[in-house]
């Protein structure tokens, strides 16, 4: 497998974070208790972290290998 074979494996779970990440928000407008909000809200805030680098890391794969592409920091050694 390839890293640009990868990119689609890492935008296809983006996507996946991304609708997770809507139903918790749903979830949490309609909480009952406060600690069941705030609770939803921490696992958001942490899916939201995983989908930016999902992205991200999608983006680095699909053109590591492209001589003009500019990498991030974070990602490289």
């Amino acid at each position: 497998m390839t890293l640009y074979q990868i990119s689609f494996t890492y935008r296809a779970d983006a996507l996946v974070l991304r609708t997770r990440i809507s139903e918790l928000r749903a979830a949490a407008k309609t909480a009952q208790t406060r600690e069941e909000a705030d609770r939803l809200k921490r696992r958001i805030a942490d899916l939201e972290v995983m989908r930016r680098q999902s992205r991200e890391l999608a983006e680095l794969t699909k053109r590591y290998y492209e001589r003009s592409y500019h990498r991030d920091e974070r990602y490289t050694i």
